[in-house]
């Protein structure tokens, strides 16, 4: 079982989460590749005391990148699309 602070990594802040924020009220968040939706769920609600609706995950794949002669690959992670409750919302993300 993870606990609370390890189901969590961080927040995904970039152009497509923004605009997912702004159509669709929908926070992205970094997770443990092992967390379950409702690890996620309770781990939110916990941190931020607020209620979640609904949690979709997604994994990214790993990427192949290159710079000059060398080859690498960025590993690969799990994704979280987290929608609240009509009257919440998440400070840290706004402002």
């Amino acid at each position: 079982m993870l606990d609370l602070y390890s189901a969590v990594v961080k927040p995904v802040v970039t152009e497509k989460s923004s605009a997912a924020y702004g159509m669709r009220r929908e926070y992205a968040f970094r997770v443990h590749p092992k967390a379950t939706k409702q690890q996620i769920k309770e781990a939110i609600e916990r941190l931020f005391s607020v209620r979640v609706v609904k949690v979709r995950t997604l994994q990214q794949r790993a990427k192949r990148k290159t710079l000059g002669r060398t080859q690498g690959v960025r590993a690969s992670w799990k994704k979280a699309y987290v929608t609240l409750h009509a009257e919440d919302s998440i400070d840290v993300f706004e402002g």
